[in-house]
């Protein structure tokens, strides 16, 4: 299994979603950095399932960071990030070993790694594992202390009045099905020139990793996919002073792979979780057929809002090694 990711700021993720523990290593960290628990704390609390319709599975989510000298600080070697899982039910995915999931990784996972592979929980599917996601975002933000990040949940099962959110996941979870949303990143001050084109342009790092979440199905940066319909003559970023700050923002803070200091835009697609309770077909591995599956335990009915400081984590993540590669270059 490759769980690693960066050439400079190089991240580890290990452990899995009903294991013992999890957790990241992230090396290349210059020394000086305090970290302590309670820089965590606040990213962590919004990834935390607290409105109705999403799991019930809540776990402490203390951080205990190994690598840091006495008084917190990074001494330019490796730190581990370690976080315990307590609150687990392994029980309730045994049967999904012979009649997968429709749109899980079950047997995806199982043919990979083989008929051994413990796919509790999802396994490394599992939105469990963005706990670690999260703690490695925290630590990026800490080399990115110009930039500040503005991340919302901007439609919810196709509903775009934040209001209504809850009523839209509330039924959702009613009626024992699920929907996605649309997260929304805006990114201010990361200034200009990063990025490494060809093949480590700011658009290619960012969504490698943002696509590492379980869930993300688009990525889509300034106005996306709505370029296609649009024309030159309309859609131009028109330069307006010598900052090369433009009057509109249709390229989403990057021309050519390369920060051009505007705001950085991005937006997640992330897709309905496909644990529901509604009667499924699926074929059944032990009967040879196509049998009705009905999927029992801890789910969320929308996962796009807790996904919100994950897609904000990735994004970090993408600016801190692009940061340090120019550092260093």
């Amino acid at each position: 299994m490759n769980n690693s990711f960066g050439d400079t700021l190089r991240v580890t993720i290990f452990g899995a979603s009903h294991a013992s523990e999890l957790g990241v290593v992230i090396e290349g960290l210059p020394r000086g950095i305090r970290l302590s628990a309670d820089m965590f704390t606040e990213d962590l609390e919004r990834r935390r399932p607290r409105l109705r319709g999403e799991t019930s599975r809540v776990e402490a989510d203390m951080p205990h960071i190994e690598g840091t000298d006495e008084e917190s600080m990074t001494t330019g070697e490796a730190i581990t990030i370690t976080f315990r899982n307590a609150n687990t039910r392994s029980g309730d995915y045994s049967e999904f070993e012979h009649h997968p999931r429709p749109s899980h990784a079950d047997l995806v996972q199982r043919r990979k790694y083989g008929s051994g592979y413990d796919i509790s929980g999802g396994g490394l599917a599992s939105g469990r594992m963005t706990v670690a996601l999260v703690a490695a975002g925290v630590v990026a933000k800490q080399l990115l202390s110009d930039v500040s990040f503005t991340s919302e949940l901007i439609s919810v099962g196709g509903c775009e009045d934040s209001l209504r959110f809850g009523e839209v996941i509330a039924q959702a979870r009613a009626e024992g099905d699920s929907v996605g949303g649309v997260v929304r990143c805006t990114i201010r001050g990361a200034g200009c020139s990063l990025g490494e084109p060809f093949f480590d342009s700011v658009e290619s790092v960012m969504s490698h990793l943002l696509f590492s979440i379980p869930g993300v199905k688009g990525v889509a940066f300034g106005d996306g996919f709505d370029c296609a319909v649009k024309r030159g003559s309309e859609r131009n970023d028109m330069i307006i002073d010598a900052l090369g700050r433009t009057a509109t923002n249709n390229e989403g803070g990057i021309n050519g792979g390369i920060t051009n200091g505007n705001d950085i835009v991005v937006r997640v697609a992330i897709k309905p979780t496909p644990s529901i309770s509604r009667r499924q077909s699926t074929y059944d591995f032990e009967r040879g057929e196509v049998t009705e599956l009905v999927i029992g335990g801890r789910h969320d009915s929308c996962i796009a809002r807790r996904a919100v400081v994950v897609v904000e984590a990735m994004a970090a993540l993408a600016l801190a090694e692009l940061k340090l590669r120019s550092r260093y270059a």
